[in-house]
């Protein structure tokens, strides 16, 4: 449950103030009577599947990114610190990167990186 909210909480928020906005708006003069019992639970099951897929999606890929990890893969992450030389970072288990509590850490690297926040890296052959 944790992860569900580390992960979902920005878009809880947004989730929150749309059904607070299909509140006010449903309750205004100029819209039929009624509406409002209408809009509110449409409103309230939209946003609960996007948010249940975005979730379902995030953490197939934070397993995917976990067990290529495990098995000695490799692993590119975004690197929002710095975006002037290198925007990404290239990760593998055998330069000493450490995965705890869905975290890849390294002593050789300044900063942490979230496996939500990472993609399995597979090469792309160019044919000439």
């Amino acid at each position: 449950m944790e992860l569900f909210f580390k992960l979902e909480a920005g878009y809880l928020g947004i989730a929150i103030f749309v059904l607070v906005i299909t509140i006010i708006v449903t309750t205004r003069n100029f819209v039929p009577a009624g509406i409002w019992k209408k809009a509110i639970p449409l409103m309230f099951i939209i946003m609960s599947i996007f948010i249940g897929m975005h979730y379902f999606v995030t953490t197939s890929r934070i397993y995917e990114v976990e067990n290529t990890f495990n098995n000695n893969g490799k692993i590119i992450c975004e690197n929002r610190a710095i975006r002037k030389v290198s925007q990404s970072v290239t990760i593998e288990k055998s330069n000493e990167w450490v995965l705890e509590n869905h975290m890849l850490s390294s002593p050789n690297y300044s900063r942490d990186f979230f496996t939500a926040r990472c993609i399995k890296y597979v090469p792309v052959e160019l044919n000439n």
